[in-house]
């Protein structure tokens, strides 16, 4: 069975810095974010199910997810989240089982920004990666590569657990507060130690 890993992190921590690394080392990177925006795009699997639970006014005139608006209505609405998270996770679970399975990398690496919050992966995953940085530097990085205010921010920070709480699921950390040599270093330690990991579950299975 292929060595799952699960990568989590704040936003603006660096995930997909590090996933980008890992992939270039030959791991297999399963993105769930990248799938969500797969199946919301125009003919997505998940568009008639959001149109039929939210209505045609979450669908843009080409027949993707209204991100703008959803994005609205999931901050002032909580069980809109978790309903349009209903639509989504069966969807992206599946996809990632599957691109496991076709998998022929010595392990796997699956990004889950909400991994800690949802639990939705800890039975199935074999490690928990998080990549952590100080929250001014999240907030930094995010408003330098999008257009959110620093309030805007915060706010989804504030939709995340604490630093402290996802630090203390992690089995490892990656500490992305310095360069991309840093980053480079702490992504190939790892890797080794995740090929030798990966080395016992073939031989155990």
């Amino acid at each position: 069975m292929t060595l799952l890993i699960g990568l989590t992190g704040g936003i603006g921590s660096g995930k997909t810095s590090a996933a980008n690394l890992f992939a270039e080392l030959g791991a297999e990177i399963i993105d769930t974010d990248e799938l969500a925006h797969r199946f919301t795009r125009p003919g997505g699997l998940g568009m008639a199910a959001i149109r039929q639970a939210f209505g045609p006014e979450f669908v843009t005139p080409d027949g993707a997810l209204d991100r703008a608006k959803m994005r609205a209505l999931v901050f002032s609405d909580p069980g809109a989240k978790g309903r349009l998270e209903a639509i989504l996770h069966p969807l992206i679970r599946e996809e990632v089982e599957r691109r496991i399975a076709a998998s022929r990398a010595p392990y796997a690496l699956a990004v889950v920004p909400l991994l800690v919050e949802t639990d939705a992966y800890r039975g199935r995953i074999d490690r928990l990666l998080v990549v952590d940085c100080a929250e001014e530097t999240q907030i930094t990085r995010t408003m330098s590569r999008s257009r959110l205010t620093r309030d805007e921010v915060r706010g989804i920070m504030g939709t995340q657990v604490p630093r402290s709480v996802r630090l203390a699921a992690a089995d490892d950390v990656i500490l992305n507060d310095g360069d991309l040599g840093d980053l480079q270093r702490q992504v190939q330690a790892l890797h080794e130690k995740y090929l030798g990991l990966a080395r016992r579950t073939s031989a155990a299975g």
